[in-house]
């Protein structure tokens, strides 16, 4: 039997444990989080998490994201 699970890399987990979002879908190489009110401070905080604990992620974001007040975290 195949599992469907998506593994996470140590880096995105501790990005997840320090940024605690209360919503976020896994895929493939990283996490979209969704439902953010305000998108630019959290952009900024998630940066500053990733800059600050040195991981090896980078924070995406477009204007179809801007939609659903989503950002995405990929590992590098």
């Amino acid at each position: 039997m195949q599992s469907n699970q998506v593994k996470i890399s140590p880096d995105l987990q501790q990005f997840i444990d320090k940024f605690e979002p209360s919503k976020f879908k896994l895929m493939p190489g990283g996490i979209e989080i969704r439902g953010i009110n305000d998108i630019h401070r959290n952009i900024a905080q998630a940066k500053e998490i990733i800059a600050r604990l040195k991981l090896r992620l980078t924070v995406s974001h477009n204007a179809e994201m801007l939609s659903y007040r989503g950002f995405e975290v990929k590992n590098l």
